[in-house]
């Protein structure tokens, strides 16, 4: 008698999303103030841009600091309507608590197949994605404003990290950004700016 063989998960993207650093690195740096609600990422549009990256499944994780003690319920139950598993995090002291989280999730990861979208700027992630990149069956990316991404992980596109723009690639957003950033003139739509 055979025994059945176990069918393989299909392949999978691990979108990780440091909420958080996208929401500053959008006020404080490209708005010079708080984002209107308007201003802010369409965050379905990101995991759609995400599933057709690698076109795969995405697994789509959303870290949020919720140290207060309070959760922003409309915004998580908006997130659960868009598929995202939110992931509330609560630290006792001066953690960074999100990051944290995610340097644990990405570590987490090495050990599952799959690839891995990271929308961030921050470079606390440095060491991780290092070591995710050193697995050479995984693609692993950087989701943010381009301009704005620490330097050093920016260095890692020489050894295969791939850089998405939030605004430019992942169409993330339904205005248009008070932006000053190269443009490669294949990307250049001159309706965007009449």
């Amino acid at each position: 008698m055979s025994v059945p063989s176990a069918q393989a998960s299909p392949r999978r993207t691990y979108l990780v999303v440091d909420g958080e650093n996208i929401d500053a690195t959008l006020g404080m740096n490209v708005l010079n103030r708080r984002p209107a609600p308007d201003e802010r990422p369409r965050w379905d549009r990101i995991s759609a841009f995400a599933q057709k990256v690698w076109s795969q499944d995405v697994v789509p994780l959303f870290f949020l600091n919720a140290t207060s003690g309070q959760m922003p319920m409309p915004f998580v139950q908006a997130l659960l309507a868009m598929g995202y598993r939110p992931i509330p995090l609560a630290a006792q002291g001066s953690e960074k608590v999100v990051d944290v989280g995610i340097q644990r999730t990405l570590e987490a990861l090495r050990d599952r197949p799959g690839d891995v979208l990271l929308a961030s700027h921050d470079g606390d992630f440095l060491p991780q994605i290092e070591e995710l990149l050193d697995d050479e069956d995984r693609r692993v990316g950087l989701l943010g404003f381009r301009e704005f991404v620490n330097a050093r992980l920016a260095e890692l596109e020489e050894h295969g990290l791939h850089m998405y723009d939030l605004e430019g690639d992942a169409d993330a957003f339904t205005t248009l950004l008070p932006r000053v950033r190269i443009i490669p003139i294949e990307e250049f739509d001159p309706t965007k700016y009449l």
